[in-house]
């Protein structure tokens, strides 16, 4: 069975590894284009055009996937199968080209969490159990059949960084049993509209996450505030602005915090409190939210003690909505 890949960052180059590991033949690579990063702007090659170099596959990078010269190339390497892993929606020239199809793994237990960020999302929600599911390309964003699909605990203290480590790994396992079934003949695809309508689902989305979204309210609840920040922790990062009763203000991301639920009489809703070198708390109407990791504008991440030695946060200080 020959395979054509498609793929870009370090999720999608670790099951092109567990693929050729299987024996399988990968007979070329599709990944987006050599682009200019960081400050220096050197150009830089994605995760999994390197891993494609290590096994010496033939590579392709378009810059559009609708291009003659493309799907002529692609269709010169006469591929039984397609896979794809987390890169651009294809045209159905594209996705409809191989005999035994195209599929794709997403990040969540389809139906549930379509879209560019269900990782982030089903953190955000307080979703207690994610997964994995390969499913059959069609004309829209991950609305095909369903092939093969495992479950995965999440818990209390995952981060979206953690969860996408443990998805990546699970991943392989995937992909390759998704391989096995094709291979095998044993394709027994389920509609994912019948799953909707047969579990009268109500569905959840999970859209691309931009800087705007990132913005912590803090007149939410302390358990969906921690949903949040772990939901965006390390990547794009949960953001806010403390400020002082002189209007000074500090930018910070926050990447970890934990909740004390001890019933206070303190009325100064939102206001930081501090002993200035070991804990930041912000008051909340219930209960206390404990700062524990955050990264200034400009600086590094760091945990808040290191923080409070170099900010001496005097006088009144308060989050900002």
């Amino acid at each position: 069975m020959r395979i054509i890949y498609f793929g870009t960052p370090e999720f999608a180059s670790s099951q092109l590894e567990a693929i050729i590991s299987a024996g399988y033949e990968v007979v070329a690579v599709v990944t987006a284009p050599d682009k200019p990063a960081g400050r220096g702007k050197k150009i830089q090659s994605s995760d999994v055009k390197m891993t494609a170099l290590k096994y010496d596959l033939p590579i392709l990078q378009p810059i559009s996937l609708k291009s003659a010269d493309f799907i002529e190339e692609l269709s010169s390497y006469k591929a039984d199968l397609f896979i794809v892993v987390a890169f651009r929606m294809l045209p159905e020239a594209v996705w409809s080209m191989p005999p035994m199809g195209t599929f794709n793994l997403h990040a969540s237990l389809l139906p549930q969490y379509r879209g560019a960020a269900p990782i982030n999302h089903a953190l955000i929600n307080g979703e207690k159990e994610t997964g994995l599911t390969s499913f059959l390309l069609d004309k829209e964003i991950d609305t095909g059949a369903i092939l093969l699909q495992k479950k995965l605990e999440i818990t209390d203290d995952e981060t979206a960084g953690t969860l996408h480590d443990k998805l990546m790994l699970l991943g392989n396992e995937v992909v390759v049993d998704t391989i096995k079934i094709i291979e095998e003949g044993r394709v027994n695809a389920e509609s994912q509209e019948m799953i909707i309508q047969r579990d009268n689902l109500v569905l959840k989305p999970a859209p691309k996450i931009f800087k705007e979204d990132c913005k912590i309210d803090w007149s939410d609840d302390a358990v969906s505030i921690r949903n949040f920040i772990r939901g965006l922790s390390p990547y794009p990062a949960a953001h806010t602005k403390i400020v002082s009763e002189n209007n000074d203000v500090i930018e910070l991301k926050i990447f970890d915090v934990s909740i004390e639920e001890k019933v206070h009489d303190d009325n100064n809703l939102y206001q930081l409190i501090t002993d200035g070198k070991t804990y930041l708390k912000v008051i909340l109407k219930d209960c206390y939210v404990s700062i524990k990791v955050i990264q200034q504008a400009g600086k590094k991440q760091m945990p808040i003690s290191d923080f409070l030695r170099g900010a001496r946060l005097e006088g009144c200080w308060s989050v900002k909505f």
